[in-house]
């Protein structure tokens, strides 16, 4: 049977991986949220556990309120060398650029990044050769020496590979000293249905690089595979000398053209390689259990934030926190609603294709509740304002107020329930449904409205990211006293 199942499922894009003894470090793409750059360990490569965030502070990240969704943090790269953790990646906002911060713990702190403003290209990738030398490699593919403590360039930028004659997106290039070559990695196809990986090799960090005879050496494009654009892959190599790719893939579904919700995913698979020291990538691994299958519940009892929380473009404390209000999340309300690019949200991705989530919301105060956010653009949302509960969709240039319910008035139980379309299932099937509702006073639930979820889809919408399912404010102050999601069937 086909493995259609990521190890880091929900909208975790463009991994990059590196190993420290038995132990496994992974960090993906955040884009327009923070904290910024999600970090994962491991001991098997199957089961990733969040340990936080490398760009957790304003220090770190600006995400201006300017910078569009889909734009801010993109492909990172993740290294150890000389007994410290390297990372490099692009903030794509303006003030923005490549940034390269450090840390001797993968789990933080990790230092005020060094700005390397002679990277002009994004998706960077760092290799040290046998002199000590620091080659930063970036889309395009082009390579340039620098010194990774200053940020300074050393010499001139030079054209390396560009994978296949005429494909689009050369990108994502990782380099690595294995046997007697260097192997230069990229992603080429662009990130959608045509995405996939080449890999070449030279003699030396510069080249001259040849290309692998039967590249891609991973593409799922034109097959029936439930995994669809895969790309954007990092080689890693386990204790016992076995070779993997962790990499990103989709999991489209519904009729044509299919949609993905959840964004680009973590997948892994096996590598071994030719006799001629060419890699051959098997097929997809499945991690069996994920930390993500179990519950999450929060009560909101700490001052800080669990890792998994992240909002859009920032946090301040004044508009979101837990210590204003014992026991109670604070949001404190700077956009008229969702659809602006300074709104106060708190959310988490999505990870399963099936789930619920509750949170008992006190919105006597002002106007807030829950929502499934793709973009400002696209989501939808259950409110209220401690006497009406009501259900927002945005869908494109269209805004409407879908189904009004009159609430006890006081705090109000919201809740999401995501789950596969009702049959009969046809080619024009969207990928799932939507069900906002609120629990009466019996504890039973009632549904205001079951919404289509190809609307909330990358297909749909465009962009980098997935859904993430959180909680607002759309007008003054909003309470929060607790907050569940749960896999479901």
């Amino acid at each position: 049977m086909v493995s259609a199942q990521p190890v880091i499922p929900g909208f975790h894009p463009d991994p990059s991986v590196c190993r420290v003894g038995d132990d496994y470090y992974l960090v993906c793409s955040s884009f327009e949220y923070f904290p910024g750059v999600p970090l994962f360990h491991s001991r098997d490569l199957l089961h990733w556990t969040r340990i936080g965030n490398v760009l957790d502070r304003p220090a770190q990240l600006r995400l201006p309120v300017g910078m569009p969704s889909s734009g801010g943090v993109y492909a990172p790269t993740l290294r150890h060398h000389d007994g410290r953790f390297w990372l490099i990646v692009t903030n794509c906002a303006e003030g923005g650029g490549n940034l390269l911060v450090t840390a001797t713990d993968p789990a933080g702190p990790w230092s005020d990044p060094v700005r390397l403003p002679g990277v002009k290209g994004i998706d960077p990738d760092l290799a040290w050769d046998e002199d000590g030398t620091c080659w930063c490699t970036y889309a395009g593919v082009s390579q340039v020496a620098i010194d990774p403590y200053t940020g300074r360039t050393l010499g001139e930028e030079r054209r390396l590979w560009s994978g296949a004659p005429g494909a689009k997106a050369p990108e994502a290039p990782h380099l690595y000293r294995i046997g007697e070559y260097w192997y230069l990695l990229i992603a080429e196809g662009g990130t959608e249905r045509g995405h996939g990986v080449s890999i070449a090799r030279g003699p030396g960090p510069a080249g001259p690089f040849e290309p692998c005879p039967h590249n891609p050496v991973l593409t799922h494009r034109g097959t029936d595979h439930p995994v669809q654009n895969t790309g954007h892959g990092d080689l890693v190599q386990a204790p016992d000398g076995s070779w993997w790719l962790v990499f990103l893939g989709v999991r489209p579904r519904g009729g044509g053209p299919d949609w993905h919700v959840m964004g680009r995913e973590t997948f892994l698979a096996p590598v071994t390689w030719t006799e001629d020291g060419w890699p051959v990538v098997g097929d997809i691994v499945a991690p069996g259990t994920h930390a993500a299958d179990e519950p999450f519940r929060d009560d909101f009892d700490l001052p800080e934030f669990h890792p998994s929380w992240i909002s859009v473009r920032d946090r301040s404390p004044e508009h979101c926190t837990t210590k204003e209000r014992p026991g109670w999340l604070t949001l404190r309300a700077r956009g008229a609603s969702l659809d602006e690019r300074d709104a106060v949200f708190i959310g988490l991705r999505q990870q399963q294709l099936a789930c619920r989530v509750d949170a008992l919301i006190d919105g006597t105060q002002g106007v807030g509740g829950l929502a499934v956010r793709l973009d400002e653009r696209h989501h939808y949302g259950i409110e209220t304002d401690g006497i009406h509960a009501r259900v927002i969709s945005r869908v494109g240039s269209v805004r409407a107020v879908v189904a009004t319910l009159p609430v006890p008035a006081g705090p109000a139980v919201l809740s999401v329930r995501i789950t596969q379309p009702p049959r009969p299932h046809d080619a024009r099937t969207g990928p799932d449904v939507v069900i906002l509702g609120v629990e009466q006073p019996d504890g039973t639930f009632a549904a205001l409205a079951t919404l289509d979820g190809r609307y909330l889809s990358t297909e749909v919408a465009g962009g980098f990211t997935g859904r993430v399912i959180g909680l607002y404010a759309a007008q003054g102050t909003v309470h929060a006293d607790w907050f569940t999601y749960e896999p479901t069937t």
